[in-house]
């Protein structure tokens, strides 16, 4: 069937059972849009606010649903505006596809109006990417880019178009996507992109060794991260923690790969983990690690990280073995198939006087009651009383991350979705439109902080347009609380650039955008609010003021020891 190259990326998506997409328009990319209008009845697009919006929107929705993200925008300031939700997708493993148009051949390499290299720019955040000059060759580029994206380790890719390319006309036969893909490797430039997929064989001999080390360790710690999450491996964890009975802890990427309100969970691990989680680490004789990379927030210090224990690492990504920590023993593969093998080897062991010792030091951070404003535990306690127990919760990065992760228990993959490994403020909003849409029977929370929360505070527009029910909920300090943090300890009080205690009027805010909004200083204040939120199912803001001075606690510095707190 003679098709426009328009028409067949939108046939090709269909192909991909994509339903739903985010973006923005421009001059290269109408002739897609255009067509976008013929099949409007088949696929929904979301116009956001922004592209960076558009774009941690399409990664909100793949990490919620597990499913492969969509977003559309036009080339130069368009398609350089996804740049940052696409660093953020690499390095949280989120399957995304950015389609971007450029200029038509005619005018490329020639500096001309929105003319810019994509190619060149993503080739450090994408597991691949792709130049199309060819029309003949557009089909099957987009069914390897999701092929791709969705393969062993996840993440995103970018398809960059000529112009010309949407608008010529070529055959176009329908494919039913395959697992078995094969894999013609039209990409321009590959990045992390092993096509081993999660349905390799595994090594016989490493998960031997592996269940041998299992059976012969007595102070075992698993830590969950977020290649448990990814692979929604959380069934198959709770069976393997049960069955060689030792204590569990989780990285930020990891929450939900291990339902957090369970005896053995220790907390978070690292920086800022708990001195269950750290003490653990530093006494167990065989740290298991699964699906996490060791990042500079987990071993602080690599020469002392878990000096008296075996490490068995198990990963998807062969990359990262002995990238950051050297192991002593690692396999590879997805994380569910090896567990659901372990499972079936290991022995039964019993390890109660270390659990004991372990769980004896706090999993969770206490703090001082004021009169004047709330603290994070009163936050938390509130929520949890009124949010029902499996809503999806979004974050943006700071101080309120932290907190979320620390006082908050998640039961399932995909119920947290924040950016952990680029840090991303501004997030979260975009993720959590992205996570209701994809979500529409659960609550989403959108925790944020006052500094991350203005950084794209202009897809209320797009929460209200389309009537997303999203309640966000702002720990203001009036500072950039992570970074005041830091000058308070590290800086000697220098508080340089860190105060926010300026407009606007987060209520009113709200308001203008059509919202609901509310400040609230204390529980009760807090517990009305909610109520109403939850009960309303409209767009809500609730502003809750805290302490400027407010820290996260423990604290671990850069480089030290794992158990060398600077607070507790």
């Amino acid at each position: 069937m003679l098709k426009t190259g328009a028409e067949i990326i939108i046939e090709c998506l269909l192909e991909q059972g994509v339903d739903l997409i985010f973006g923005y328009p421009g001059g290269t990319i109408l002739n897609v849009y255009d067509a976008l209008y013929k099949y409007s009845g088949k696929i929904k697009h979301i116009l956001t606010s922004h592209e960076q919006g558009a774009s941690h929107a399409a990664d909100g929705y793949a990490r919620s649903t597990g499913k492969v993200g969509v977003c559309f925008a036009t080339s130069g300031p368009g398609s350089t505006n996804l740049t940052t939700g696409i660093a953020t997708a690499y390095m949280d493993s989120s399957p995304v596809v950015f389609i971007s148009c450029n200029v038509g051949e005619d005018l490329l390499d020639r500096d001309s109006f929105q003319e810019v290299k994509m190619v060149s720019i993503t080739k450090a955040i994408t597991k691949c990417n792709y130049l199309v000059k060819d029309i003949n060759k557009l089909a099957d580029i987009i069914r390897e880019a999701f092929y791709v994206a969705q393969n062993g380790r996840p993440g995103p890719v970018v398809i960059d178009i000529l112009k010309n390319v949407t608008a010529e006309t070529c055959e176009y036969n329908y494919k039913k996507p395959d697992e078995n893909f094969n894999k013609r490797r039209h990409a321009t430039y590959v990045n992390r992109a092993t096509y081993t997929d999660k349905w390799s064989a595994l090594n016989e001999e490493d998960i031997d060794l592996a269940v041998k080390m299992i059976n012969e360790s007595k102070k075992p710690l698993v830590v969950c991260g977020g290649g448990v999450v990814l692979s929604r491996a959380h069934k198959e964890l709770y069976q393997f923690v049960e069955k060689i009975d030792c204590p569990i802890a989780y990285t930020v990427m990891g929450c939900g790969g291990y339902d957090g309100e369970k005896q053995k969970s220790t907390g978070l691990l690292g920086m800022h983990g708990t001195q269950s989680s750290n003490i653990a680490v530093a006494n167990c004789d065989l740290l298991i690690v699964i699906g996490c990379r060791f990042s500079d927030r987990v071993a602080l210090n690599r020469n002392t990280f878990a000096k008296q224990a075996k490490i068995l690492q198990i990963d998807i990504d062969r990359n990262e073995i002995d990238k950051n920590v050297i192991t002593t023993h690692h396999v590879i593969g997805d994380a569910k198939r090896i567990i659901e093998v372990f499972n079936k080897k290991i022995n039964k062991a019993e390890h109660k006087q270390w659990i004991d010792f372990v769980l004896s030091f706090p999993t969770e951070t206490e703090y001082e009651f004021s009169d004047k404003n709330l603290n994070p535990k009163q936050i938390a306690k509130v929520v949890k009383d009124i949010v029902p127990k499996y809503s999806i919760v979004t974050t943006d990065v700071g101080q309120h991350q932290m907190w979320a992760v620390q006082h908050f228990n998640y039961h399932y993959p995909g119920q947290l979705i924040t950016s952990g490994g680029f840090g991303t403020m501004g997030f979260g909003l975009g993720a959590a439109i992205g996570a209701k849409i994809g979500n529409p029977d659960k609550i989403v929370l959108h925790i944020t902080g006052d500094g991350s929360f203005r950084m794209n505070l202009n897809e209320l527009a797009t929460e209200k347009y389309y009537n997303i029910p999203i309640i966000t909920l702002i720990y203001n300090n009036q500072v950039l609380g992570m970074v005041r943090q830091w000058q308070n300890i590290i800086y000697n009080k220098h508080f340089s650039e860190t105060v926010l205690d300026r407009g606007p009027d987060f209520v009113k805010l709200a308001e203008s955008f059509g919202l609901v909004g509310k400040k609230v200083t204390n529980e009760n204040e807090l517990k009305i609010a909610l109520i109403d939120a939850v009960e309303s199912k409209t767009g809500y803001v609730i502003n809750c003021i805290i302490d400027k001075d407010e820290m996260v606690r423990p604290m671990v510095g850069v480089g030290s020891d794992i158990t060398d707190f600077l607070i507790k």
